[in-house]
């Protein structure tokens, strides 16, 4: 697994994107328009892992997720499940493949994405 994304909700997009544009230096890598359910902004720095921000109506302001690719999702997921893993969320198609949460001893949220 490799870290790929650390998340973030935010209260307001265009306030984001300009503070990590013009400030922090990191260039747009990618936006998607969910309608209602919200926007999302990727944004990518130096290196390969990348901010994704998230502006939504039903998540609170502040770190969400670390998100860790991996290659296989469903075996990945039964491979932690064995180890003791809290798995809240299932294997689930999105825009980009398949994504799955899973919860460290802390209640942190560990997004495992496979792009497809």
């Amino acid at each position: 697994m490799k870290i790929k994304y650390t998340t973030l909700i935010v209260k307001d997009m265009e306030e984001s994107i300009k503070f990590y544009t013009e400030v922090m230096g990191f260039k747009i890598d990618s936006q998607y328009d969910l309608g209602p359910a919200g926007k999302i902004t990727l944004l990518k720095g130096e290196g390969e892992t990348m901010v994704e921000i998230i502006q939504n109506p039903q998540d609170e302001p502040g770190l969400f997720s670390i998100g860790m690719e991996v290659e296989d999702l469903n075996t990945t997921i039964k491979e932690l499940k064995a180890k003791g893993a809290k798995v809240t969320m299932d294997p689930t198609p999105i825009t980009v493949g398949l994504l799955a949460f899973i919860e460290d001893p802390n209640g942190a949220r560990i997004a495992l994405i496979e792009h497809t």
